[in-house]
């Protein structure tokens, strides 16, 4: 699933290359995917792109002030970009493309979709803030706001699991499963640990785990292509799919706990004090 990190790197890519083109079409292949019809996707035909940017893990390209085409590429969307867009007729239900979007010098971009769950989302609204999940999102990690203080706040009283509280995006947003397993490890605390016992040093460590883990994410994202974004992040994992390899901190062997779609990875070394997780859903400590 792309997270915040990669989204950037999108953000980025499309911001030097579709900023002042104009739409010339849109393509709605898969219909399921488009969560709006007012403004109707064809508002945006004629549209001159002002702006692209981020909100968690949407993205937004502008039209101006009152237009916008907002998009969550969820688990298994991507972002396919053409300097010459194909000029093959698109068949819904025969393609993993669910839009495809043309710009007025020929080149464009299909969000893709693999696998059988379609999740990708795509909006064309008046005001970003109307697409639900984004008015539901908690404060960026990395905005300048986002304070060891701020987040401190965040985790008082929370009887939740740091893993849990670290991918809600009503508590901090872009943050998902695999970059929580790289902050957790870096910051040597099991995912599991109770969100609200964090002592100081604990919520100090987390945070600059927090602050470091994503800042050279983005900058490993910064300026590459979207064909490369998946392997720049998969090369980036300490832990997170990598399952049975060698733990590149202590040389311990990097653990998983599965549960019903997804999985988490660990170090019991560098994280839960040599103890196993027990591989069920809601997994306890091994005694």
């Amino acid at each position: 699933m792309p997270e915040m990190p990669e989204v950037q790197g999108l953000v980025d890519f499309l911001g030097e290359r579709v900023v002042g083109r104009t739409i010339t079409r849109t393509s709605v292949a898969a219909i399921a995917a488009l969560k709006t019809y007012d403004p109707p996707n064809t508002a945006l035909h004629g549209a001159v792109i002002s702006g692209a940017s981020r909100r968690g893990k949407f993205i937004v390209l502008s039209c101006g002030d009152d237009l916008h085409l907002v998009f969550h590429l969820a688990k298994a969307g991507w972002l396919r970009w053409y300097e010459t867009l194909p000029t093959t007729i698109i068949k819904p239900g025969k393609t993993p493309i669910a839009l495809r979007v043309a710009l007025d010098d020929g080149s464009g971009f299909d969000l893709t979709e693999a696998g059988t769950k379609k999740s990708l989302a795509v909006y064309v609204v008046r005001d970003p803030a109307e697409v639900p999940g984004i008015a539901r999102l908690g404060p960026d990690p990395l905005d300048d706001a986002f304070t060891r203080e701020v987040f401190a706040g965040l985790l008082d009283g929370k009887r939740t699991q740091i893993k849990g509280l670290l991918r809600d995006q009503a508590v901090i947003a872009g943050i998902g499963n695999a970059y929580s397993d790289e902050i957790l490890h870096a910051a040597r605390m099991s995912p599991y640990a109770i969100a609200a016992t964090l002592d100081d040093a604990a919520i100090d460590s987390l945070f600059a785990a927090m602050q470091a883990t994503l800042r050279e994410a983005l900058a490993e994202a910064s300026g590459k292509p979207p064909a490369e974004l998946k392997d720049a992040k998969r090369r980036g994992m300490q832990v997170h799919a990598r399952r049975g390899e060698t733990c590149p901190v202590c040389g311990d062997t990097v653990r998983s706990v599965f549960f019903a779609d997804r999985s988490l990875e660990y170090c019991p070394t560098c994280q839960t004090g040599g103890k196993m997780l027990a591989d069920r859903r809601l997994s306890r400590l091994l005694k």
